[in-house]
């Protein structure tokens, strides 16, 4: 579901940047407001544990993969802003550190995965909080609005990609950028997510969070306290399994790179021919001299090590004489 650069038009990378704008404003002045410096911190942990969800990539039917991003989870964990902006944070540096997603089109890919997930999971799970009462209710309502959420992600990236046909063409009628129109885009991806990626957002989801509720509950009150080491301790178990992603080696459905995109249809989009080229710097996670394994839990680490310092910082920052009210 991260849609690389070139697949989408300028204007529908401009548009959706722009829509996210206001979006982000809100959550950050919601995050400002309600969260104490101890639970800013928490945005980190949450953002690195969606990091560590997306690298484990699992098969699609069609020869394909996809993978889960834990937009439901993070909402229940921290409230849909927060949540937004922990994905959107992951999101930004698999982007520019590791060529995961591009950076044009980093304002859709956001749109998808840090608005529509969490917001979409958060509304249907106190929705069906209301009818699920019983002992497992949680567990049961994160599982079935974590599921219907990741598809309505992918819904919407299908039809950002099913779109670029339609609209953006050269003279001869040659699709520009993404190729496959509405009829394809849409089921391709539903398909990926509707398996495969669904199953992997539950099992995750329904996991972790029981997990959270047995072992550290304090995290679901507002006055958690600055760091779980029970859910650091998860996190150090995820990073050396995140391997297991490497098991399922295709590319996922809109993500080839333009050789492969030219395999499949005969040529290569000029907008991806003469688009915009960024260079990450460490891309496909592979670090050069080592085995692919250890590249992957490398940058599994460097990932998530940027995610908390960052928010550890930002939390510790808020709390200096001079930057507004300290918040204990």
């Amino acid at each position: 579901m991260h849609i690389p650069d070139n697949y989408l038009s300028p204007e529908t990378c401009a548009v959706m940047g722009a829509v996210m704008v206001p979006v982000l404003i809100v959550s950050v002045r919601n995050v400002k407001n309600k969260f104490s410096r101890k639970r800013l911190s928490l945005i980190g942990v949450g953002s690195a544990l969606s990091f560590l969800m997306m690298m484990f990539n699992v098969p699609v039917p069609g020869g394909t993969t996809a993978h889960a991003v834990g937009g439901t989870l993070l909402a229940i964990l921290l409230g849909p802003e927060a949540a937004c902006l922990a994905i959107a944070s992951a999101l930004l540096i698999q982007s520019l550190i590791f060529g995961d997603g591009g950076v044009l089109s980093y304002g859709a890919n956001i749109f998808n995965m840090a608005f529509v997930m969490p917001f979409a999971g958060w509304f249907l799970y106190t929705m069906l909080m209301k009818l699920f009462k019983f002992r497992q209710g949680k567990i049961i309502a994160a599982a079935i609005a974590s599921y219907i959420a990741i598809n309505l992600s992918a819904l919407f990236a299908g039809i950002e990609l099913g779109i670029q046909p339609l609209l953006f063409t050269n003279a001869h009628g040659v699709p520009l950028y993404a190729p496959y129109p509405l009829n394809i885009s849409i089921p391709a991806m539903l398909i990926a997510h509707l398996t495969m990626a669904g199953i992997a957002e539950i099992v995750f989801t329904a996991g972790i969070l029981t997990f959270i509720m047995k072992v550290s509950p304090d995290l679901l009150n507002e006055d958690a306290p600055l760091h779980s080491r029970k859910l650091s301790l998860l996190m150090l178990v995820l990073i050396p399994l995140t391997p297991f992603g490497l098991l399922a080696s295709a590319s996922a459905w809109g993500e080839w790179d333009p050789s492969e995109l030219a395999k499949k249809i005969g040529y290569t989009p000029s907008g991806m021919t003469h688009g915009f080229n960024y260079h990450a710097l460490i891309p496909g996670y592979s670090v050069s001299g080592l085995p692919d394994i250890a590249g992957y839990i490398l940058s599994a680490l460097a990932g998530v090590a940027i995610i908390v310092i960052f928010y550890r910082l930002l939390a510790g920052r808020r709390n200096k004489p001079g930057n507004g009210k300290a918040v204990q």
